[in-house]
């Protein structure tokens, strides 16, 4: 990871901090950036790009920067070899059209609804890593959990909390992203199918 030219995840998070941060203080920035799905009436589509560089608070911006830069470089060495080494970048941005687009099908005429933040691209992110190191510890609130395990309870957490709706949390982009970063990658390699099966099948802490 050390040894690439240029690092695409940090830039990615470099820009987000500085956007988010500027439109914590302009609400007029946050307006215009953020996923509101009547302004693609308007034809201001650049929003379901842009809606994931900028961010609700800064507990949210934090717990998805620091999960992109955990995570981000070592899913770049995989995808910058690809898309003239615009590869990393392509997967995120792709990660974030994707997650929100089931959404917006949603709300497309609702006027009350609107959404932020890189959510389904770390998570496109995250379940792409999983794929390559199934039994790696994540540290979730300082609690290191196999990544399959986390997967899994993650999953299951998104659907029961985006059937149950009882909050501002878009449930809907952490699924799609996830969804997104595990199908995308299998289509670019396959053969991360046979590792993958692989890796869960040789259980370190048994070994």
């Amino acid at each position: 990871m050390l040894d690439l030219p240029f690092n695409h995840s940090i830039t990615l998070i470099i820009i987000t901090v500085i956007v988010s941060l500027l439109a914590f203080s302009n609400q007029n920035i946050m307006n215009r950036l953020i996923f509101w799905p009547p302004a693609m009436k308007k034809g201001q589509f650049d929003r379901f790009i842009t809606h994931g560089f900028v961010h609700a608070d800064g507990a949210h911006l934090l717990f998805n920067m620091i999960t992109l830069f955990f995570f981000g470089s070592a899913i770049e060495v995989f995808y910058r070899q690809y898309a003239f080494n615009m590869g990393f970048v392509l997967f995120y941005l792709g990660g974030l059209i994707v997650s929100i687009l089931p959404s917006y099908l949603k709300h497309k005429n609702d006027f009350q609804w609107a959404s932020l933040g890189a959510s389904g691209a770390v998570s496109a992110v995250l379940f792409a890593y999983i794929l390559f190191k199934p039994w790696n510890l994540i540290f979730v609130f300082f609690v290191p959990v196999p990544a399959i395990i986390f997967a899994v309870l993650y999953i299951a957490y998104t659907i029961w909390s985006n059937k149950r709706n009882n909050n501002h949390i878009n449930h809907s982009a952490h699924l799609w992203g996830a969804a997104y970063g595990v199908i995308i990658t299998i289509l670019v390699e396959p053969k991360i199918i046979p590792h993958f099966i692989n890796q869960l099948i040789h259980i370190p802490f048994f070994n």
